[in-house]
């Protein structure tokens, strides 16, 4: 697909502004503007939104974004090289593209968004799992955000919706699936990128809950999954033991074996966990 609104095929883009992915960046580029509009459709009814997309890099998905018909997109970009090519797509829809040029981990985004707001990213790989986190942990919920379309390795994809008793099961399932329904809705071989990665890549959507799945302290939800999940093959009346003495009859008291693994329990029951440890 060549183009979707009258702007020039992005590897024409990237020739002209010399815009060679950097590793360092975590950078990979998705050329096809159809699959950049598949990942733009799949996030839902874009207009009369704010889109928050980071790692824009050349553009291909915030046009798909724009031509998707969503109210405003804010791009937050770290490489200046970047900025020309935005710019020229800023030009080409008036007043519905702010770039903005900085590290997304450092600004304050929710201060140039309205709501309703939805995150749509091909993310750079080295920050993505931060900021996910950072998005589903909130001092207030519900969040700024009514979903988070994202694009991650396969991998991270699959630690996001995995379920008990499989390999990909820990924290990230934990937390992503206590505040939102979580899914793969797209998945991309390496050689839809430039350059091409070793591994293939998943775009996972996230639809916010009104509150979380269950009642529980967030901040030691977060405590007792972190000392279950970092000694995952330890039976949890060892791997919690940091908790205090009273661990093993916590865990009775809600129904946990205190023989059991972290991989074999389920958000409720760590839910249950934490509001007796609290």
């Amino acid at each position: 697909m060549g183009t979707i609104d009258g702007l020039p095929p992005l590897r024409d883009v990237i020739r002209t502004h010399d815009l060679v992915a950097k590793k360092q960046l975590g950078q990979n580029f998705l050329l096809d503007l159809n699959l950049t509009a598949k990942i733009a459709r799949s996030a839902g009814d874009l207009t009369g939104c704010d889109v928050l997309e980071v790692g824009p890099g050349p553009g291909g998905l915030t046009r798909g974004l724009l031509a998707e018909g969503a109210r405003r997109v804010v791009a937050v970009e770290k490489d200046a090289r970047t900025l020309p090519a935005l710019a020229e797509i800023a030009a080409a829809y008036p007043g519905r593209l702010t770039v903005l040029h900085g590290d997304a981990l450092e600004l304050d985004l929710a201060a140039h968004l309205t709501p309703p707001v939805k995150i749509v990213a091909n993310l750079p790989y080295n920050v993505g799992t931060e900021l996910l986190i950072r998005w589903l942990s909130p001092k207030v919920w519900p969040p700024i955000w009514s979903s988070l379309t994202l694009m991650f390795q396969k991998e991270v994809a699959e630690r996001i919706v995995a379920k008990p008793r499989t390999d990909h099961y820990g924290r990230l399932a934990l937390l992503a699936q206590w505040r939102c329904d979580a899914r793969i809705v797209l998945t991309l071989p390496p050689e839809a990128f430039t350059p091409a990665p070793k591994v293939h890549s998943a775009v996972v959507q996230l639809t916010a809950l009104p509150q979380p799945r269950f009642p529980c302290d967030f901040g030691v939800l977060q405590r007792i999954t972190a000392m279950a999940f970092n000694q995952r093959r330890k039976m949890l009346r060892s791997s919690l033991k940091g908790l205090g003495p009273q661990v093993e009859a916590q865990l009775d008291a809600v129904g946990i074996p205190p023989t059991a693994r972290a991989e074999e329990i389920g958000l409720e029951q760590f839910c249950a966990l934490a509001r007796q440890i609290a």
